[in-house]
């Protein structure tokens, strides 16, 4: 994986998504009618640990499924395996490191705190295949269409450095090596993610980011399931949030072009000049210039439907004249419009429909990503924590506006542990959020 409701106000009561978790005490700690002996998280890079653009040691250390394993040791849990980073810098997968919050300096001269790269080099994906097999098997970039390809193992390094035989070694049959007695499985986020980050432009061809089609979304759940529980094993499912749940697509606002007076009579009288009359420019805040079809002239000012995607050049907004400048609407690919937000988010249900409908086909725990990302993007209390959405100052999001930070992880983590402990009649502590690191600011 490679960028609202109210505040809960805390009155003495403890609420659901805000908790203020008890205390179990140690009698009460039981596994109910699970087995956690032999533990195995499938996933993509969300069950990896991947933050801040780039899959490292310290962030396969805070993954949710590292803080699972901790808790099920409580009740039965064994031997948790991770195909672990050397220490440096991470890999994004293409040998760049990972982003640290740093001092940029922007083409206005302006100096202020920005994701930027370490100064560590990147961490090659060395092969650790000799030490599985694994009981994380998080691969970033999958999809769940992917995951019971053999081919795959040789198309995407994370695998590739892990697997036992790439080429031939798929997810599912690197994750039913040790023979589980639970699972996690949480994919399909990125058979709608690629094609939203890259801003829902057409497929090109069979290798560009698209909308995974349903019909082999649901059979390649439900081939993961059969081997999964084959032996008997249980487990629990996750759903797939809304990309508009996410900083990426929210951080840069539709409307981020200021005027003075005197600057949108410019505006204007240029445009008047070359014939657009479909844009008029007023002091104030003004919705950038965006490409589309369907308008006069192709172009048309963005709404509060629209989203600006974060991978958008800021230097080329600020002084380049991006989506201000007739000739410079941003291009698709910098946009998500509502159409293509409404499209994205209708095929997301369909997806989490096909996740619930197998949840309980396989009588599984279903986690709601879903529900809960869309409250973090709101504003929740989390043991007397405020936590958001907000890039870089929400406290739950990493430095690539995509995946968590440990923080993030951790309510991950919590969130799967209360779906478990409700479907399975379990009763495993929580892991307490707050004692993780958030974004680090130098």
């Amino acid at each position: 994986m490679k960028n609202k409701l109210l505040p809960f106000i805390i009155l003495g009561i403890c609420f659901s998504l805000s908790s203020c978790y008890p205390e179990l005490k140690e009698k009460d700690i039981k596994a109910g009618s699970a087995d956690f002996s032999r533990y195995v998280a499938v996933g993509n890079s969300l069950t990896s640990g991947y933050a801040d653009g780039a899959l490292y040691k310290e962030g396969q250390i805070n993954s949710f499924p590292k803080m699972l394993s901790e808790q099920f040791e409580l009740v039965g849990g064994g031997l948790f395996k991770i195909p672990y980073m050397e220490s440096g810098g991470g890999n994004d997968g293409s040998n760049s490191p990972r982003r640290v919050l740093g001092y940029a300096t922007s083409c206005m001269g302006e100096t202020s705190l920005s994701p930027v790269f370490t100064t560590e080099k990147y961490t090659p994906l060395n092969n650790v295949k000799a030490a599985g097999p694994y009981n994380l098997v998080g691969v970033p970039g999958a999809r769940a269409i992917d995951a019971n390809l053999g081919l795959y193992s040789l198309l995407n390094p994370f695998l590739n450095r892990f697997c036992s035989t790439p080429g031939i070694s798929s997810i599912i049959s690197e994750a039913t090596r040790i023979n589980p007695t639970f699972f996690t499985f949480w994919l399909g986020n990125n058979d709608v993610l690629g094609y939203a980050m890259g801003g829902a432009v057409p497929p090109q061809n069979i290798f560009s980011a698209s909308l995974s089609d349903e019909n082999l979304f649901r059979s390649s759940i439900q081939t993961s399931l059969e081997s999964l529980t084959k032996n008997g094993a249980k487990g629990a499912i996750a759903n797939i949030p809304n990309v508009t749940s996410i900083p990426y697509f929210t951080t840069i606002p539709w409307n981020g072009v200021k005027l003075t007076q005197g600057k949108a009579d410019t505006l204007n009288a240029l445009y008047n000049q070359l014939g657009i009359t479909n844009i008029t420019w007023t002091e104030g805040n003004n919705g950038f210039v965006i490409v589309d079809s369907a308008a006069p002239n192709f172009i048309r000012k963005a709404t509060a439907n629209d989203l600006i995607i974060l991978s958008t050049p800021s230097d080329s907004l600020k002084c380049g004249q991006w989506g201000v400048h007739p000739l410079k609407p941003l291009k698709d690919a910098y946009v998500l419009d509502e159409n293509e937000v409404n499209e994205i988010v209708n095929h997301t249900a369909k997806l989490n429909a096909i996740i619930s409908e197998y949840a309980n086909t396989f009588d599984l725990a279903l986690v709601d990503m879903n529900t809960f990302m869309k409250s973090l993007k709101s504003g929740m209390v989390y043991n007397g924590v405020s936590y958001s959405a907000v890039f870089v100052t929400g406290g739950g999001f990493s430095l690539d506006g995509v995946h968590p930070n440990p923080r993030g992880y951790a309510m991950i983590a919590n969130e799967f542990i209360k779906s478990i402990n409700q479907k399975y009649g379990a009763q495993i502590p929580m892991v307490n959020a707050n004692k993780y690191k958030g974004v680090l600011f130098p």
